[in-house]
């Protein structure tokens, strides 16, 4: 069954923060802002693009060298909004995928890019699933109404970009010396960052946190990607942890063990945070409340910025954490999110910094700190 944004929120009794661009903050005519020469109606363009990686990336279930990803754009009156689908293994998706996808896309019929609601939940209604081609149209969609209004998102939003929190670099699992030597190099990164993300879940936890810290003693988050079977070797490994300076563990259990993951949140001294365990905006109340301590929101499982809006919205009314993060992405993707990162706690927004071949230039990390630019919409310049 497809997924009704309205009559969701509306049972929720909730309305999501900025989940329309505010009219009042343009403070000029939308037609002042838009470029003459180009179509009067939204056309939707695609093409794949897959990412290499820096590093082969391994976690718990899988190792690669390369993600699937797709490139979309929407033209209209003269101006691109920039948007892509980024597809790991584990959500299903392939370029072929989201090619049959995008090809039964059409934006022509809508009179224009600000009817956000009414072309969101079209291209929701269109399939089941695809999270990441429907987030490629929903980011580019964004992109566009902040280059016609000529502001960022952020400040559409009402948002203060000093707010942002410090992002991670991800350490992948690997041998102790090739740990060391990842460690040592994201240290030396220009980005002079000031938190790691360690991937755990294959056995050798202790050696991987062991390997991390005899290079560096700056806070550490963990990612242990459904990794953990027994709920009690879990919360020793979570004692053990926090004596370690880990800060929060992610997905620690099977999504499926789902009272074990409740018991495990109920005694464990670290946040536990849900990331493969959930996907859409109804997920939260029915399969995250009462099971995790929080939620990790990536666009390419939310379907876009539209839908992860009322996600903050609704698991702070529900007491929650909330990070967002990325997949291996290029700065178009990552950029996107971070245009909502004043709003969460924590960010593992690294995507592009992981990557050989970012077409894109955008949001950067500053000292460690996601740091937003002033260009409209979401923010990135093609390079």
């Amino acid at each position: 069954m497809l997924l009704n944004r309205r009559n969701f929120t509306k049972i929720l009794g909730i309305t999501a923060a900025g989940a329309m661009l505010p009219k009042m903050s343009v403070g000029k005519s939308i037609p002042a802002y838009i470029k003459s020469g180009g179509s009067s109606k939204m056309k939707l363009t695609f093409k794949p693009y897959p990412l290499q990686m820096q590093h082969t990336f391994t976690v718990a279930e899988y190792s690669r060298n390369s993600t699937p990803d797709v490139l979309t754009q929407i033209d209209y009156e003269g101006l691109t909004g920039y948007g892509e689908a980024s597809m790991p293994p584990y959500l299903g998706e392939s370029i072929a995928s989201a090619t049959r996808f995008l090809k039964k896309v059409n934006l022509e019929q809508f009179p224009d890019p600000f009817r956000v609601d009414d072309i969101l939940t079209y291209v929701d209604s269109i399939a089941e699933g695809n999270p990441a081609a429907k987030a490629s149209i929903d980011i580019a969609l964004h992109d566009l109404l902040g280059k016609m209004v000529n502001q960022p998102l952020y400040k559409l939003w009402g948002l203060d970009p000093q707010k942002t929190p410090d992002t991670d670099f991800t350490i992948g699992i690997d041998k102790p010396d090739v740990v060391r030597a990842k460690t040592e190099e994201a240290i030396k990164m220009k980005e002079h960052l000031k938190v790691l993300k360690v991937k755990l879940g294959r056995g050798n936890d202790q050696e991987m946190i062991n390997a991390v810290r005899s290079v560096t003693n700056m806070p550490l988050y963990v990612d242990v990607n459904q990794g953990w079977k027994d709920k009690n070797k879990a919360l020793d490994m979570i004692y053990w942890l926090k004596e370690k300076g880990v800060v929060f563990v992610e997905q620690p259990m099977p999504k499926g063990q789902v009272d074990d993951m409740a018991w495990l949140t109920e005694y464990s001294p670290l946040p536990t945070m849900a990331d493969e365990a959930f996907q859409r905006l109804p997920d939260i109340v029915d399969k995250i409340k009462g099971v995790y301590s929080g939620i990790n929101i990536k666009l390419m499982k939310s379907t876009g910025l539209f839908e992860a809006q009322k996600m903050i919205t609704v698991a702070r009314a529900l007491d929650m954490k909330v990070m967002v993060g990325c997949m291996t992405e290029t700065s178009c993707g990552v950029s996107a999110i971070a245009q909502l990162s004043p709003l969460v706690d924590w960010a593992d927004l690294d995507g592009n910094l992981l990557i050989k071949n970012d077409p894109f230039t955008g949001m950067k990390v500053i000292n460690g700190k996601v740091t937003l630019n002033d260009w409209p919409g979401i923010g990135v310049k093609k390079v």
